[in-house]
């Protein structure tokens, strides 16, 4: 990568900001799966595949269980998409870490509410995992997820095979950062299941710690 590309890569795509939320994303899943109900915040593609199942057995309610979580994400990625738009040239907060703020508001409800609020608990957190989503796109200039690993998985191996063949290094480096994004994703699903299963609903707050030192990363 040149001098020149470096000079291009904004505060939102760096890599540790990347690991931070990849990291966030993961607990994220893991706390929704373990503590409400079996349901995925970000895998809505999982989140599919039970309402379909359980619609075609005819049990609706279950089926409406899955589908809230899949509308709040389509809602969470309009919203963050409509502040981008709207405060795209503000000078007094970046608009990302607007969407920052948000989700740390958000996931701060969702340690309140008991179990018998764990779909409105859903609902919130995959809000919270699609407004990221949205927001934070790239790391280092190369399209990545941060709250899902399936693209990622995609577009490392890409690259990996890319570099087998043609023996790109750039390839290569494209590559690792894929993988590394996963492995933090990983390591954050691992802390976010042992830290719900011990530490039950408030388990979500740890998330808060690592939301504030990503908007203390964006600072000007």
């Amino acid at each position: 990568m040149t001098a020149n590309e470096v000079k291009k890569i904004q505060a939102s795509e760096t890599v540790l900001l990347s690991a931070v939320l990849s990291f966030s994303g993961g607990f994220q899943d893991a706390y929704t799966y373990n503590l409400r109900d079996k349901v995925f915040a970000n895998a809505q593609t999982g989140n599919i595949v039970l309402m379909s199942q359980h619609l075609m057995m005819g049990e609706n309610f279950k089926a409406i269980h899955y589908l809230i979580p899949i509308l709040s994400f389509a809602v969470g990625v309009f919203i963050a998409e409509q502040i981008g738009h709207k405060y795209k040239h503000c000078q007094k907060v970046h608009w990302r870490q607007m969407i920052l703020l948000i989700e740390i508001l958000v996931l701060g409800i969702v340690g309140f509410l008991p179990e018998s609020c764990n779909t409105l608990a859903n609902m919130l957190v995959s809000l919270s995992c699609a407004m990221q989503v949205q927001t934070f796109r790239k790391i280092n200039g190369f399209a990545y997820a941060s709250t899902m690993c399936i693209g990622n998985l995609r577009s490392g191996t890409e690259s990996f095979s890319v570099f087998i063949r043609d023996k790109n290094v750039k390839a290569l480096y494209k590559a690792f950062h894929y993988y590394g994004i996963i492995f933090i994703f990983a390591i954050g699903a691992g802390l976010g299941a042992i830290l719900s299963i011990n530490l039950g609903f408030r388990a979500i707050w740890g998330c808060l710690i690592f939301l504030i030192f990503g908007i203390f990363l964006m600072r000007k």
